[in-house]
């Protein structure tokens, strides 16, 4: 993982070396960004299919972690890398193959989430990894279905609180003197929540419980 996120970092400081850290326009998909109607409300494609999308891809890679070869060794390897390897598992294909398999699916997030922008700059997608990272914390550590739900919860409490904005702002009671009072704390809160977890559950909502080994 910290090699992960040192990787990360080199790669948005190259891009921010050649692009000189203007935005660039997002190029619009084919049918993803179209835009069509719901019940009466205007939106787009992607707003749709996302969560029929995100469903089927979780179904599809639990069933690859727990009914595959390459599942059983990601597994062995994630539960004990030394025995993995004096079993026989070739640990970096295993690493490769996890890698690839991550970017993958990373890949398909930025494109469902930057069609919703008009731009991107090289540091665009930190913040969303981050909060990734804190959504698989949230849900457990291990449990596909667990970060999803996690990533689910997040984003509903900082849509709540940016939504609280629009109720207690200058347009709503008036308590807030600026629109921007509680807003600008909803990437707070995810953070906040990282160290609740921690501190309180570290195992996360779904995440497995440590067992001491005697």
């Amino acid at each position: 993982m910290i090699s992960a996120i040192g990787v990360s970092y080199l790669l948005q400081n190259l891009a921010l070396y050649f692009t000189g850290g203007l935005n660039r326009m997002y190029p619009a998909i084919p049918w993803i960004s179209d835009t069509i109607s719901v019940f009466g409300v205007t939106t787009r494609r992607v707003t749709v299919i996302t969560p029929f999308l995100v469903v089927a891809l979780v179904f599809i890679l639990v069933w690859l972690i727990n009914n595959t070869k390459i599942g059983i060794a990601m597994r062995a390897a994630a539960k004990d890398f030394d025995t993995s390897q004096l079993m026989g598992i070739k640990i970096n294909s295993v690493i490769s193959t996890t890698f690839i398999i991550g970017s993958f699916l990373a890949a398909i997030g930025s494109i469902l989430f930057f069609t919703s922008f008009p731009g991107v700059f090289p540091a665009a997608g930190a913040m969303p990894g981050l909060k990734a990272f804190v959504a698989a914390v949230f849900g457990g550590i291990g449990s596909i279905p667990g970060a999803v739900i996690g990533g689910l919860l997040i984003g509903v409490f900082e849509t709540l609180i940016r939504g609280g904005d629009i109720i207690l702002g200058p347009a709503g009671l008036g308590i807030l003197s600026s629109p921007m009072d509680i807003a600008a704390f909803s990437d707070a809160f995810t953070f906040v929540l990282l160290v609740v977890i921690l501190v309180f559950r570290p195992s996360g909502l779904f995440g497995e419980k440590p067992t001491d080994k005697v």
